[in-house]
Parts: structure tokens; sequence; C-alpha cells
């Protein structure tokens, strides 16, 4: 009977970890890592999309190396929602099911993530909101001042543009997504600038998609012309990259192009005098504050020494933020930010094809 209880016992535990192994696997094809320690000591970074290069590259090293670094047998469970909103909100479920306490969102969607969030708070789970505003009652918020990013953009434009910058000069915008708060205020800081100063003759959203950017310039140089074109607003460097395709496309040159994100396409871009400016977002910092902001929560300490400022969102909640300062980047300045902060080294941006024109920019 003993023998037949342990062989019993033995079995049960073999189809336990087969289960287990099972549910990880579903993990790794949904584009999940989760670490095994969920429950206590777990906290939850939702990332929204892998198109935008920082999100995978940066900001989930950054945040991932800070937790570890403020608390050593804390683990993090990450989801990136692959631009898909429905997608995130099931990633958001499953980690309150595995008992995740602190979940870093970066929402999607940041309407259509409320009602998660609500779901999640009711649960005790606290919720960060990392990069966008999300509705719902989030406990903290970590971004840069973004109304400031689009008044970065804009004045470049109006430098790049100089003398050629009248009421009369037609300029396309291109702005980002709007269910995303940060493309409205991006766009609010950027008209403060431009209106009254240029003639913004072309505005439409380009979900931050490279691909639709690029089709939304086509439209816009068949209804203005290709000649009466002066500069154009993207509202982020990919959007910047496929309308910078297309102005070459169209044999358009010598027209600035604004961008943001500082992304190492458009820092070359810039190199090369296809792109006027970028807006660079030190990561590290705005990982570093989320992470520390999500194990104070975790550890029931208090976060408004972190958090000096608050916001409304649009659901009407007053929340605890921490808004970062934004950088313009030119031509004249590569070396003084992404190079000096270690986003990227000299030999990663000058590459065979823009050895010539870093040579001509300074960069050696």
């Amino acid at each position: 009977m003993r023998r037949a209880a342990v062989t019993v016992a033995i079995s049960a535990l073999a189809v336990s970890a087969a289960a287990c192994g099972k549910a990880g696997d579903k993990d790794k094809d949904s584009g999940s890592s989760a670490s095994s320690g969920a429950g206590g000591k777990s906290i939850g970074l939702l990332l929204p999309d892998n198109v935008t290069t920082r999100y995978e590259k940066f900001d989930k090293p950054y945040f991932q190396a800070k937790v570890k670094e403020l608390c050593g047998d804390c683990t993090v469970s990450y989801a990136n929602a692959a631009a898909d909103p429905a997608k995130q909100a099931q990633q958001m479920s499953s980690m309150v099911t595995k008992g995740v306490k602190v979940i870093v969102i970066s929402a999607q969607d940041s309407a259509a993530i409320k009602s998660s969030i609500q779901s999640a708070v009711d649960k005790g789970v606290k919720v960060v909101a990392y990069d966008r505003l999300a509705q719902g009652p989030i406990s903290a918020y970590v971004s840069f001042d973004n109304v400031k990013v689009g008044q970065l953009q804009g004045q470049a434009l109006l430098d790049a543009l100089g003398s050629k910058a009248t009421p009369k000069a037609k300029v396309v915008m291109i702005n980002g997504d709007d269910a995303d708060p940060n493309a409205a205020q991006f766009k609010q800081g950027a008209h403060k600038i431009l209106d009254g100063k240029v003639n913004i003759a072309y505005e439409q959203s380009g979900l931050w998609k490279d691909t639709v950017a690029a089709q939304k310039m086509s439209a816009a140089i068949t209804q203005l012309g290709a000649k009466n074109i002066a500069g154009v607003y993207a509202a982020n460097d990919g959007m910047a990259g496929g309308i910078a395709n297309t102005l070459k496309g169209a044999g358009i040159s010598d027209i600035p192009l604004t961008g943001q994100d500082a992304e190492l396409a458009a820092i070359q871009r810039i190199v090369a005098g296809t792109q006027s400016a970028t807006v660079y977002k030190p990561y590290k910092g705005e990982a570093d504050n989320a992470a520390e902001l999500a194990v104070n929560l975790l550890q029931g300490k208090d976060i408004k020494s972190l958090a000096d400022t608050t916001v409304t969102s649009g659901s009407g909640n007053k929340v605890q933020a921490k808004l970062l300062t934004p950088i313009s980047v030119t031509v004249k300045n590569i070396n003084d930010t992404v190079v000096k902060d270690g986003l990227y080294t000299v030999a990663q941006i000058c590459t065979t094809d823009y050895a010539a024109a870093c040579k001509k920019a300074g960069l050696q």
C-alpha cells in the first residue's frame, strides 16, 4: 500500500509539472515573460507595442534592472500588447489572477483599459500609469511634460524654417494616435508654437504607424502640391521615417521634418539632413522613477516625495505624478545628449552609410 501511495504521489507531481510547463509555453507564445515568483513580491510591467523601438530596447530592461536593485527578492512579470488593446486587457487580467500586487502599464488605449484598471484596483492591486496617462483609479503616473514635447517639436520646426516661417508657409501636421492621451498633448504643445506663425494646411493622424504616416503625407502632397509644402511636423520618429521616404519619392528635399523619441534611425536621418530634429526623453530616468514608485507601493511606503505633482486623467481622476523634462535634439547637440548619456555610441550612429555626414557633423 505504501508503494502504491508513493506511485500515485509521483504521478500527481508529474501531471502538475506538465501543466506548469504548458502554462509557461502559453506565456511565451503570447509574447509575455513572467518570473516564477508571482504573488506578494511580484510587479507587473505592461507595455503597449513592439513597433516603437524604445519599449523593448530601453524601457523594459531599465525597469527590470531598477526593480532588482531596489528589491532583490522582487520579480517582474512582463507582457507586450503588440498594439492590441484587447490583448493588453487580457494580459492585465492574467497578472491580477496570478497575484501580482503592483502593475505598471503604458496603455495602448487609455480609455479602453479603464475597466481593467478598476477591476484590478477592486482586487487590491496598485496601478502605475507609465508614459501614457491611463484612465481609472491609478495610484501614480510617470511620464514627461508632453505639452513641452510638442512645444519643442514646434519650435524646432520654426527654427529650421528660419526666414521661411511666415503665416503663409504651408506646413503638414501628422499627429499621433487619438487613443493615446500623449498624442493630444504633443499636438496641443505644437499648436501653441506654430499657430499664427505658419499655415497648418493639412493635419491628420498617423496612428503611430510609419505606413499610415506615409499615406497621409502622400495625400498632403497631392492636395497641396509638392512645391508648396514648407515643412512637416511628425509626432514621432517612426512616422517621420515613413514621411521621409515619401518626401524622397516625391522629389522633395531640404524641408524641415520633426520627430520625437530619439530613435537611432532618426538620429541618423538628422546627421544625413533628411530630418531636422527629434525630442530625447531620457528613458532610464522614466523607467527608474516608475520602478521606484512600484517598489514603494508594493512595500506600503509613501510616494508623495517621488510623485511631486498632480495631473487629472481623461476619466477625471486626480493622480500623483512625476513629470520629467524632455530635450530637443538637432545635429548640433547629438554628442551632448544621446551620445553623452550612452543611449547610442558614435559607432552605432556613424555606420558606413553615414560616415561622411558624421564627419561633417563632428561625430567621430
